[in-house]
């Protein structure tokens, strides 16, 4: 970080300065002095030429306001940014506050206690409160309004200083004697804080300055110290918090009179002053510290005595009140950087990560080098593409050493093996630490606090040479043939040292190395030109100097930080204006600046000539000055000039087109030619088309890749060559625009350029399937774009059309594999049958095992149902209803469930039927082959009771729903006969495994009683109490319930005959109707086409659906 002065402003009748302060927002400057002196100030800057950016301007002040008010000298002023007021204060007491009204400044309030000075006033972070502390020990705290909050007297105590936490829940007084007490904001003693830095001091000290920085521009770190205090002997300490009990500890030096932090907290600035040995009188200084208490850097000031000191609210300039004059200085912050190596458009290649802290980095072709205080890094990052084989082999070498090395700064490496990576080096300490590094592709020089300055070769490090300086470096810089070194100390100051040079010394001895004669002072950064040893630029305050063999050109005002120096051209970089947004940088903050050589060649060959200039090119060669005049040359068709001139600066491309121009026979066509070479390509091709050679217009255009150009010439005429020509035109446009993601517009020009790969790719993007169908369906069979498109198609699930795609491209175990993916199992079967693969049943298998596993049983169903295996699908349909019948759950859901099955049995015969019908096509009648189909069918399912009679479970269900049903709406008759039905079905099968027989006879018992039918009753009760499953208790309870029903009635029925033909009708059984539960004893009855069960002809009109299985009634 460098510091130098840049302007200095008197205040008039040399009227001496009390205190000065800048407004952080509005960069307003108030500096009050004696005789009631104040004055608001505002520095003018530049911002409308980006080269002066950043500069004070010569037309110094756009504001400079006398306040009248006061009387006495004044001694605080204070700004509240956030409210835009000025408060100040006198030696007799009165307090004014400022408010500014149409561009100047008017009082808005005052007060006056008469009694005693106020000594010190502060706002707090958000401009509401104002604290004023009196010398007396009186406390007021104020609102921003002029109101008072409340006040406060200090028996006995001398008040001197103020300050408010960031919070504002703490106040902090300081005292004359130089405590400072902590209170709460209500004006609360809690504690005295404590003052490390006053350790073994004795005598009276004083209080020279408080400053707590309130976070508003963020800390430097977490827990960053951000509170100051400062004695007028010199002993600082900053703070965590008030309360800190260990915090950094400062001794300057000096005697100070005022300190203050940057806008935010990052550097503190002592102002005071210095003894100086060789000198009588003390000279004025200033001190910049980091929060952490490591010295940054000093400025010395001119005059007699400092009074105060205030930093500018970008952090750049301070003000500085001496005697009766305001100085401002400059400050030019170092802005840190990460080690990343990056491209030359800033892509990261590689990022390194080590032990030591890169305190300092330097980097040339081959190798970065970083160094801590104590040691440095040496990482070769790369094999340079245009190095010699000597340089290759030795880099090899060393590569196969190890790429990255790390060195202490105590050792002496001899270049040999003895580089490692251990970085235990890195932690061992030194008592000479490394201040400055740079290095050349030969060369690494290493500069250490003493001036002493170490230089090593490169690629293996070894030490060559020890030279000593009498100052201490801050940057030093080699030239590009490594013979000098360019060294800017901490104060400033430039010096040159000639590396190679052997000279006699006093002591007659003969030693390497000597300092040159020049010296410049106030210089903050250096660049050497990458292709002349003599010639470099350097910043000297705002002005950059150019000098070439030690003697400077005129300066150009800028304070840009120089960047590159090659080609007689200077690019410097306003890093100040990129760092106040640096997420948004502007091209202008990056300028270039020509140098006087380039400028004068360039106005000679503009208003001289050519002739002249090429004799002063002559005198003065440069291969950028060559290059000027080869390109003014070729301007005016002078080919022998420019021919002369490409050779003397090496650009065989400009000697081959200039030997091409030669060639060509016609004037225009060189002028066009030389349009073209010079970018300006517009001209050129309205040339092409005046000499009618559209041709050329289009092979410029082509070589520039601007095809929507090329596409309106192809329009304009016709050719030959045109058609393929258009297609690529066509496709190339189709290309930029998908390279936008425009879509749309991308397949409208794939289409004329009929590119189907790069327009199923757009159809994809676009969602557009039914355009990728044509695309495929339009598409040869065994296209190799067939299998991207099916991938397509199975990507968004559309099996389909992925099975289409795939079978045109003759792969249809991919189709297979498709189907299986998405689940369509029954188009993969189909397709495995169709194509005889033989996986397919076992692919099944595995896939419902897997979902059996999971418990998953009806996806498992559906899976086989899906693929045809309508037998697997029933038996575990089957296995489903059974356990839900057990569960004793809802009867409907069962019954339904045994539909289910039943339905899955029936597709089952179906599907036999028709298989056989397939094998025996031709041979016989319909009759056989479902008869065989059925025989198969036979032999294939081993007697399994439910291919049997698939629809018994849904029966039983079906007849005891509806004759609780019945029974429940009050038929009780109709119920009687269906329950009836029930028990018949009873005798007549096996049917407890589907519907307990205690359920069925309680049913029949009860509809039995309803309909005073007792005899039926009384059977129901006898088998009830012979059943086996039921306890002692529970036949015990139906015993007494039948007792007390037969007592009252006899156990007969009313209406004998009809019962009796249901319950006793053995081998004739009648069909049942399975709407009403009767029998059907008419001939004339309707059967379901599906399940096979009759109904009433008179009870069909009253359904749509077959009341058993569902199905229409057709």
């Amino acid at each position: 970080m460098f510091f130098y002065l840049s302007k200095k402003i008197a205040i008039p009748n040399n009227v001496k300065l009390k205190c000065v302060s800048w407004n952080k927002d509005q960069g307003f400057i108030a500096c009050g002095g004696e005789d009631g002196l104040l004055k608001v100030l505002k520095l003018e800057t530049q911002t409308d030429d980006a080269k002066l950016r950043g500069l004070a301007a010569p037309s110094n002040l756009s504001m400079n306001q006398t306040l009248e008010g006061h009387s006495g000298s004044v001694q605080v002023v204070t700004w509240n940014e956030q409210y835009q007021k000025l408060t100040t204060s006198d030696q007799n007491g009165l307090i004014i506050v400022w408010m500014l009204y149409k561009g100047s400044w008017y009082e808005e309030m005052i007060n006056n206690r008469n009694k005693s000075v106020v000594r010190s006033m502060s706002w707090n972070a958000d401009g509401q409160k104002i604290c004023i502390v009196y010398e007396d020990g009186a406390v007021i705290v104020g609102s921003v309004d002029g109101n008072r909050i409340w006040g406060k007297d200090l028996k006995g105590i001398q008040l001197c200083h103020v300050a408010w936490s960031a919070d504002s829940k703490i106040l902090l007084f300081g005292m004359a004697n130089g405590e400072i007490h902590i209170y709460d904001n209500q004006g609360n003693f809690i504690m005295k804080m404590k003052l490390n830095c006053l350790v073994n001091v004795t005598g009276a000290i004083s209080i020279a300055g408080i400053h707590w920085y309130h976070g508003t521009e963020g800390y430097v770190e977490p827990d960053c110290p951000c509170l100051a205090i400062c004695f007028d002997n010199g002993r600082c300490q900053i703070m965590r918090h008030e309360n800190d009990q260990n915090p950094v500890l400062i001794d300057t030096g000096m005697y100070v009179v005022s300190i203050q932090w940057n806008h935010m907290g990052s550097v503190l600035a002592v102002a005071g002053s210095q003894k100086v040995v060789t000198q009588d009188k003390d000279v004025n200084t200033v001190q910049f510290y980091t929060p952490f208490g490591e010295h940054l850097g000093t400025l010395k000031v001119p005059g007699k005595q400092m009074s105060a000191l205030s930093w500018e609210g970008g952090g750049l300039k301070i003000a500085l009140a001496v005697d009766s004059f305001i100085y401002f200085a400059n400050i030019r912050p170092d802005y840190k950087f990460v080690l990343v190596l990056c491209n030359s458009i800033g892509t990261p290649l590689d990022p390194k990560y080590i032990d030591i802290v890169p305190l300092f980095v330097a980097m040339t072709k081959t190798h970065v080098i970083a160094a801590s205080k104590e040691a440095f890094y040496t990482w070769q990052y790369r094999v340079a593409k245009k190095l010699t084989a000597l340089e290759i082999n030795q880099i090899t070498r060393s590569r196969k050493e190890g790429r990255e090395r790390i060195y202490h700064v105590d050792d002496t490496p001899s270049g040999s093996v003895d580089g490692v990576l251990d970085y235990s080096k890195a932690i061992q300490g030194t008592r000479d630490p490394i201040c400055a590094i740079t290095a050349s592709d030969k060369t690494l020089i290493v500069g250490r606090e003493s001036g002493t300055i170490q230089r090593y070769s490169l690629p293996n490090v070894g030490l060559i040479q020890k030279y000593s300086l009498n100052c201490r470096a801050y940057q030093l810089s080699l030239n590009c043939n490594s013979s000098r070194l360019a060294i800017i100390d901490i104060s400033g100051i430039l010096t040159f040292f000639d590396l190679d040079a052997r000279v006699t010394d006093s002591t007659g001895q003969q030693v390497i190395g000597e300092l040159l004669k020049l010296e410049r002072k106030d210089v903050w950064d250096m660049k050497w030109a990458k292709d002349n040893p003599d010639l470099f630029a350097m910043m000297e305050k705002t002005r950059m100097y150019v000098f070439r063999n030690l003697d400077p050109e005129e300066p150009i005002q800028t304070s840009g930080y120089i960047c590159n120096f090659e080609d007689l051209e200077i690019k410097s970089v306003l890093l100040d204006e990129i760092m106040k947004n640096p997420e948004h940088p502007n091209k202008d903050y990056i300028i270039n600046f020509e140098i006087r050589s380039l400028r004068d060649s360039r106005a000679l060959i503009e208003k001289v000539g050519i002739e002249d200039a090429s004799q002063f090119i002559e005198d003065n060669p440069h291969p950028r000055l060559w290059r000027l005049l080869a390109e003014a040359a070729l301007q005016k068709l002078d080919l022998h000039t420019a021919e002369q001139a490409f050779v003397r600066c090496k650009d065989y491309q400009g000697i081959k087109f200039v030997k091409r121009l030669g060639n060509l026979q016609s004037e225009s066509m060189k002028q066009a030619e030389v349009a073209a070479y010079f970018g300006r390509f517009e001209e050129a091709e309205r040339m092409y088309l005046e000499m009618d050679r559209r041709d050329l217009a289009i092979g410029l255009r082509l070589k520039l890749g601007d095809w929507f150009r090329v596409l309106q010439l192809l329009k304009t005429g016709s050719g030959d060559a045109d058609d393929s020509l258009l297609e690529q035109a066509h496709n190339a446009i189709g290309d930029y625009f998908a390279d936008r993601q425009k879509w749309l517009n991308a397949v409208q020009y794939y289409v004329q350029g009929r590119n189907q790969e790069r327009l199923a790719e757009c159809y994809y993007m676009l969602e557009d399937y039914e355009g990728l169908e044509n695309l495929a369906s339009s598409l040869p069979e065994n296209h190799k774009l067939l299998p991207e498109i099916a991938q397509m198609f199975v990507r968004v699930g559309m099996c389909e059309q992925a099975v289409t795609a795939f079978l045109k491209c003759n792969q249809p175990k991919a189709a297979v594999d498709t189907c299986v993916h998405l689940n369509q199992w029954n188009k993969a079967v189909e397709l495995a049958k169709n194509h005889s693969m033989k996986e397919i049943g076992s692919l099944l298998a595995r896939y419902a095992s897997h979902l059996l596993e999971k418990n998953k049983t009806l996806d498992a169903i559906e899976l086989y149902r899906k693929a045809n295996y309508f037998y697997d699908a029933a038996k575990l349909m089957f296995k489903i209803a059974d356990e839900e019948a057990k569960k004793r759950t809802k009867p409907l859901r069962v019954k339904k469930l045994y539909v289910l099955s039943a339905l899955l049995i029936e597709q089952y015969h179906e599907q036999m039927k028709n298989a056989q019908r397939g094998k025996v096509k031709g041979k016989s009648s319909e009759a056989t082959s479902a008869l065989a189909g059925l025989l198969e069918e036979e032999a294939l399912s081993t007697t399994s009771r439910f291919t049997d009679n698939a629809w018994r479970g849904a029966e039983a269900y079906h007849f005891y729903i509806l004759a609780q049903r019945q029974l429940y709406e009050g038929y009780v008759d109709t119920a009687l006969k269906t329950g009836g039905h029930m028990t018949e079905a009873l005798h007549l099968r096996d049917y407890e495994d589907i519907i307990p027989a205690v359920e069925i006879y309680s049913l029949l018992a009860l509809c039995a009683c309803a309909s005073r039918a007792f005899g039926t009753c009384s059977k129901a009760f006898i088998k009830l109490e012979s059943l086996e499953t039921l306890s002692s208790e529970q036949k015990q309870q139906y015993e007494d319930l039948a007792l007390e029903i037969f007592t009252k009635h006899t156990p007969k029925d009313n209406r004998k005959s009809e019962l009796d033909s249901l319950l006793e009708g053995g081998e004739g059984k009648l069909p049942t109707c399975v709407a009403t539960g009767s029998p059907i004893t008419e001939y004339q009855f309707w059967m379901c086409s599906v399940c096979k069960h009759c109904v009433l002809a008179q009870e069909i009109s009253n359904y749509n659906f077959c009341p058993l299985c569902h199905s229409s009634v057709g």
